[in-house]
């Protein structure tokens, strides 16, 4: 089923983030250089400080679309929740998600938009930066690639070229490369199995287990490759003590092709 145009479509970019301004204001800034910027802008937070809040404040008057703080109490890694309470605010028919670690190239929304359409899930490419570029990158506040850009690695997936995207069609496989970091999908299809599930609680597997249950439902996936590009800025890995657990649930939604999550989106939606 075709959405409406792009023109005409309402997109809510929805970006996720924990207690970390630095990574999270140079996500902004690239935002404010999209060729199509989203209608709204949502930010999905996992319970940070107040220095937070302070540069969302700042970041409103840049924009002139409304920029959205949806903030939830810090009691550990609950993604999942906070991306659901985000989206039941939404206004956008589409969603468009990614981290607050995740700088965008120019093109990122209108590429999105490019293959979006209900009853198919997209994503798009990740780029990382390097650790020992972080330094730099935060001093001349950098926002801009390309292939050939120091400090990034598999810098293969930084070449765009949108004509070569075309090549790579919808699918009615399981999407392995499912990522929140940069993932889209119409709002509708979203609600229809009840968003993330939130007992996953910890690091791991929140966003394969979603994946799991779209492909269940009948989503057509569809790789975004050389376009929807998004530059991942290094940090320390989270903590995997839940991931045993986290995998057992991803494992039971394909054993009992689970559509549905008993702890979901649902809640929100009414308030």
């Amino acid at each position: 089923m075709l959405m409406k145009s792009q023109a005409h479509m309402k997109t809510s970019l929805v970006i996720s983030t924990y207690n970390w301004t630095e990574a999270l204001e140079l996500v902004l800034k690239s935002v404010l250089k999209q060729q199509v910027i989203p209608t709204e802008i949502i930010i999905a937070d996992d319970g940070s400080k107040m220095n937070t809040k302070t540069l969302i404040d700042t970041y409103k008057s840049k924009f002139r679309i409304p920029v959205h703080h949806v903030w939830q109490e810090d009691s550990g890694f609950r993604k999942s929740m906070i991306i659901n309470k985000a989206v039941a605010k939404a206004q956008g028919d589409y969603i468009i998600q990614v981290d607050g670690d995740c700088i965008l190239h120019p093109s990122f929304i209108k590429d999105h938009l490019r293959y979006a359409r209900q009853g198919v899930y997209l994503s798009g490419c990740r780029v990382s930066i390097k650790e020992a570029y972080l330094e730099r990158l935060f001093k001349t506040q950098k926002i801009r690639f390309n292939v050939f850009s120091k400090g990034i690695k598999k810098r293969g997936r930084a070449l765009h070229l949108p004509v070569l995207s075309t090549f790579y069609k919808e699918s009615n496989g399981f999407n392995l490369k499912n990522r929140g970091c940069n993932m889209s999908f119409s709002r509708e299809d979203f609600i229809a199995v009840n968003g993330y599930n939130e007992d996953f609680e910890g690091w791991g597997r929140e966003d394969s287990e979603l994946g799991r249950r779209f492909y269940n439902y009948g989503l057509l996936n569809r790789r975004l490759k050389n376009i929807a590009i998004v530059y991942h800025i290094y940090h320390y890995e989270k903590p995997k003590d839940k991931l045993d657990e986290n995998h057992q649930m991803e494992v039971d939604a394909v054993k009992n092709k689970t559509v549905w999550c008993n702890h979901g989106i649902d809640k929100y939606l009414s308030e």
